[in-house]
């Protein structure tokens, strides 16, 4: 179901439209599944690209446009997945930025880029956590690396 962006979203700005948000998505989780790292982590557990690719959809569409489309909980699925490691984190996030940059406008890239690695570092500590490697565990930063 589509909803109109929130007046204040932060995409707007960047020209960010639910049409760029599919295809950044689905762009990103096609290489997601070809990657030999990731793939078999995704593959092995969603069975249901279609599905699986919506949500997302509207997981994002709700970050980057206030939507209020995804109506999920992100965290103990990630909980769940006991081989998931910060190198995993590492990786997601360097095909993501990659993605983002050929597929979206500069500025729009950007926006997306910011959110995956803030929602990245949010999730690897809530697992670090979970696991009790915390609380005096600090989440790296998962910054793109200086060029």
């Amino acid at each position: 179901m589509m909803r109109e962006p929130h007046p204040k979203a932060p995409g707007l700005p960047v020209g960010i439209t639910e049409p760029m948000i599919h295809d950044l998505v689905h762009s990103f989780y096609a290489e997601v599944r070809r990657d030999p790292v990731l793939g078999p982590i995704f593959n092995t557990r969603v069975h249901d690209w279609t599905e699986h690719l919506d949500k997302l959809c509207a997981f994002w569409s709700s970050v980057v446009l206030m939507t209020g489309r995804f109506k999920g909980r992100p965290m103990p699925v990630h909980i769940a997945i006991s081989e998931i490691e910060q190198a995993h984190f590492e990786r997601w996030l360097g095909l993501f930025r990659a993605t983002a940059r050929r597929v979206c406008p500069a500025a729009a890239a950007d926006l997306f880029i910011d959110r995956a690695e803030r929602i990245a570092e949010s999730l690897f500590l809530g697992i670090c956590l979970h696991r009790g490697e915390g609380p005096g565990f600090a989440a790296p930063k998962f910054t793109a690396p200086a060029s």
